[in-house]
């Protein structure tokens, strides 16, 4: 390849000062552009969902958790990858429920259940409660613990690198056994 003419090199650099992003949070935004996604999509994304939506978000929580360094990265991947599953359950657990609903009025519970008021009452509690519900529910419940764990790992490093004094992390047992 050639050398590139002084006249070639100035109008580079003015043409530069054109275009780019302008405001801090684009620049923020802007700043992770090169970080390719495929490796989190291959994780984290099933066949009929849209890249483009992990995508986006990754980059909005990126911008806003602002990692430096691999291992910030590693935790913010974490959460994204997370955040992602989490709302994925909670589209499966509206579908189960609404199926639960809609499937399980069963002619035990018309005969027990005489006024259409009861039986909607009876078909509610059943969709609330049930296996599959409790099921997704514990699903729920270790995704978000996951994604506060990596989120509390990742803002003790982020007040250690600022000078802060993070606190050291807590846990918590709790025996309710009568023993």
């Amino acid at each position: 390849m050639g050398e590139v003419s002084q006249k070639q090199l100035e109008a580079n650099r003015e043409n530069a000062k054109l275009g780019g992003v302008k405001t801090e949070e684009g620049k923020e935004v802007s700043r992770y552009n090169a970080i390719k996604h495929g490796l989190l999509s291959k994780e984290v994304l099933l066949s009929d969902e849209d890249e483009k939506n992990l995508e986006e978000l990754g980059k909005r929580l990126r911008a806003e958790l602002m990692p430096t360094g691999e291992v910030e990265v590693l935790l913010v991947d974490r959460i994204i990858a997370n955040v992602w599953r989490l709302r994925r359950l909670l589209e499966v657990e509206r579908e189960t429920m609404e199926w639960q609903k809609e499937n399980c009025l069963s002619d035990t519970l018309t005969s027990c259940y005489t006024t259409p008021k009861q039986i909607e009452r009876r078909a509610v509690s059943n969709m609330i409660v049930n296996n599959d519900t409790e099921t997704l529910l514990r699903y729920e419940t270790a995704i978000e613990r996951s994604i506060y764990k990596a989120l509390h790992e990742l803002q003790r490093i982020q007040s250690a690198r600022a000078g802060g004094r993070p606190p050291a992390p807590i846990a918590i047992d709790v025996n309710i056994s009568k023993d």
